[in-house]
């Protein structure tokens, strides 16, 4: 107990300096919004309350981002939500028994989903949207711009040198 009462202060010493420079708790998903928004240039929204949208791209389109410290094949979606998802995710793993795992917060890949497209496909299939809806391998490939190159939406090499610093 004392071990980990100790182990427990210096993390709480880490999330004081971590929320001190994002401005909110460090949670993953508050951690994950603000990464995406230095990375991609999103600006978020003025209030954390707003449902199924994180913020805008420069381009007007809204944006949920996710921060998943293990890519399971798993997203968490609503139906009439924003124009994209934009995913982080830590290293590739089973949807399996967490025991005698870590989740450590990581970038090693990050991915793009047209929201529309992605429900579209679920719903064609008979799958659930919502939490932790279970979307295709092909989907997730199709989506990825780091740390493979896409056609569609280009991480120019200061965006990958930024995310490379976060990876496993």
């Amino acid at each position: 107990m004392t071990r980990m009462a100790g182990l427990i202060r210096q993390r709480n010493l880490i999330d004081a300096e971590l929320a001190a420079c994002i401005g909110r708790p460090a949670l993953p998903g508050h951690l994950g919004e603000w990464i995406a928004a230095r990375v991609f240039g999103i600006e978020l929204e003025r209030h954390v309350t707003a449902k199924g949208v994180d913020g805008r791209f420069a381009d007007g389109r809204t944006v949920d981002i996710k921060w998943y410290l293990k890519h399971e094949g798993l997203l968490d979606l609503r139906a009439g939500g924003p124009d994209l998802y934009l995913v982080l995710t830590g290293p590739k793993s089973s949807a399996a028994s967490s025991r005698g795992t870590t989740r450590p917060m990581a970038v090693d890949a990050v991915y793009l989903f047209d929201a529309a497209e992605v429900v579209a496909d679920l719903r064609s299939r008979g799958r659930k949207v919502g939490t932790a809806s279970s979307v295709r391998t092909a989907l997730w490939d199709a989506a990825e711009i780091y740390p493979r190159r896409h056609p569609a939406f280009e991480v120019t090499d200061e965006q990958r040198a930024m995310l490379a610093l976060l990876g496993s």
